[in-house]
């Protein structure tokens, strides 16, 4: 009698082949779309631009075109690239952090527009911490130290708080790597769902503030955040422009080994330094 295992097999049918290419498709077609949507590589039509600087657009999509606009000041096509800035400057008032923290960068692009500068001044005071130092570096290329309390607090932790009192429960360890969005803690609040904690900035978990499982208030400080390796970066280099000898404390903790910070930010510390002695101030 012959076994499963020796029964002739029967060749898949016309529909079974169909299936298994679009299988076989789909793999190929959804990373290209996710891809595609993520990218933000494709040159916009100026039709494009203006569509994708209104309102109503998706944030992504503006945040598209605004690199685009900064990619034409960086090219010397200031004339090509002017002609959107007034949409640019209503965008400081947009109400999500991703597009206002693009339009920072932006804005440091072109040291010549008094009006980018004004807007600087306002966005430094920005309530997302990303949006803060962003402009205070921006303001840095205007030659204007008064993001310089901003450049300081990104060279140290910065305290997370609940956003709802509950019982907290920790997603992260000490020292785990930290990223924009990342998912720090939910509190549970007595509901199904409970509120999810995730991180302004990027970083480092260093401390965590409360224990795991325990009841917390809204507004208290559950964890704080070391900041990460490009933060420190970018701060060191524009306090080399801007520091003043009453940072100098701060930034010599960064000239010494540390687990997060490889040499790159021990010499630009040290050239920092150098830099606001020479200054005196």
């Amino acid at each position: 009698m012959g076994t499963e295992n020796n029964r002739p097999r029967i060749p898949p049918g016309p529909k079974a082949k169909l299936l298994v290419f679009g299988v076989a498709f789909l793999m190929v077609l959804v990373p290209f779309l996710f891809w595609k949507g993520t990218w933000f590589g494709t040159v916009l039509s100026d039709q494009k631009i203006e569509e994708y600087l209104a309102s109503s657009a998706r944030p992504r999509d503006t945040q598209h075109a605004l690199l685009q606009i900064s990619e034409q000041i960086v090219r010397g096509q200031l004339e090509q690239a002017r002609r959107w800035y007034p949409s640019v400057l209503v965008l400081t008032n947009h109400p999500v952090p991703e597009v206002r923290n693009t339009v920072a960068w932006l804005m440091g692009q072109d040291v010549q527009q008094a009006e980018f500068h004004q807007a600087l001044a306002l966005l430094v005071k920005d309530a997302n911490p990303l949006v803060r130092r962003n402009a205070a570096l921006a303001l840095v290329r205007f030659a204007d130290a008064q993001g310089r309390p901003e450049l300081l607090d990104m060279l140290r932790p910065f305290s997370v708080a609940s956003p709802k009192a509950g019982v907290l429960k920790f997603r992260l360890k000490e020292d785990d790597p930290v990223d924009t969005g990342t998912l720090l803690a939910r509190v549970e609040i007595g509901t199904p769902e409970p509120v999810e904690v995730r991180s302004l900035l990027p970083g480092f978990v260093k401390q965590e503030l409360v224990e795991d499982g325990t009841a917390v208030k809204e507004g208290e400080n559950i964890l704080l955040l070391a900041p990460s390796d490009e933060q420190v970066w970018e701060a060191l280099r524009a306090l080399f422009l801007v520091g003043r000898t009453e940072d100098l404390e701060l930034i010599q903790s960064f000239t010494g080994r540390t687990p997060h910070f490889g040499e790159r930010i021990r010499q630009q510390a040290r050239l920092t330094i150098e830099a606001i002695r020479k200054r005196g101030v």
